[in-house]
């Protein structure tokens, strides 16, 4: 078998002996070149000529999605409770959403188990507007994004029809069989809901808030436009 001319990300970590959270880091800081055969693609005398120690020295540790989560709770003086002992403050889900944002650099290439430089998380714990930034990132159930914008459930689901919110994420819970088993829950970002209404100033949010229960949504005329989905 011949020599392997090209390396792929994993492929070029392997050869240098370095982990690929590692290798990632390296590239996203500039100390490993971009790929010279494509993106995300090294030739061989590219990877011989890289610097393994140096790149294992870019990145001494890890920190996983729950240990940023618990760095940025303890950042807004509000820490996050062990495991089981009740919700957290700032969520994984809202460390996806900085990655998501451009303010982490996901090193995992799992979105489910992000993997971060903890001095990446560091600044952004300093910044002053971390509690404003988390707060946008809130995830909300269809039925607590109703509430929040104060429209009934009927409505909320019309907005998600007509394309105006999509969810960020979709979590599965596990029901009893008798209610359906495991069941898929869309997730909204607190910060999308809070800009539906100048986002949609054609709207007359007062009237669709005030709406009765039992009447058909002012918004179920509206037609669905084209690809829209949830």
């Amino acid at each position: 078998m011949g020599k392997r001319a090209e390396y792929d990300e994993g492929q070029a970590a392997g050869r240098l002996r370095v982990r690929r959270p590692e290798f990632r880091w390296a590239v996203h800081t500039g100390a490993v070149p971009a790929g010279d055969v494509r993106a995300g693609v090294w030739s061989r005398a590219a990877v011989e000529a890289m610097d393994a120690g140096a790149i294992r020295a870019g990145l001494p540790c890890v920190l996983s999605g729950r240990g940023a989560a618990d760095r940025l709770a303890a950042a807004l003086g509000t820490p996050n409770p062990a495991p089981g002992q009740g919700p957290a403050q700032v969520t994984v889900f809202a460390v996806r959403e900085m990655v998501t944002a451009g303010l982490l650099t996901d090193l995992s290439g799992d979105p489910a188990q992000p993997a971060l430089h903890p001095d990446q998380v560091a600044a952004l714990a300093a910044r002053p507007d971390l509690a404003a930034l988390l707060a946008e990132a809130v995830p909300l159930g269809p039925d607590q994004a109703a509430a929040r914008l104060g429209v009934r459930r009927s409505t909320w689901d019309h907005v998600v029809r007509l394309g105006w919110v999509r969810h960020a994420q979709e979590v599965k819970v596990r029901f009893g069989a008798a209610r359906g088993g495991t069941v898929s829950i869309p997730l909204y970002r607190a910060g999308d809901i809070d800009r539906l209404p100048a986002d949609h100033p054609e709207v007359d949010w007062p009237a669709l808030r005030a709406a009765p229960k039992g009447r058909r949504s002012p918004l179920a005329a509206l037609p669905t436009p084209a690809g829209a989905g949830r």
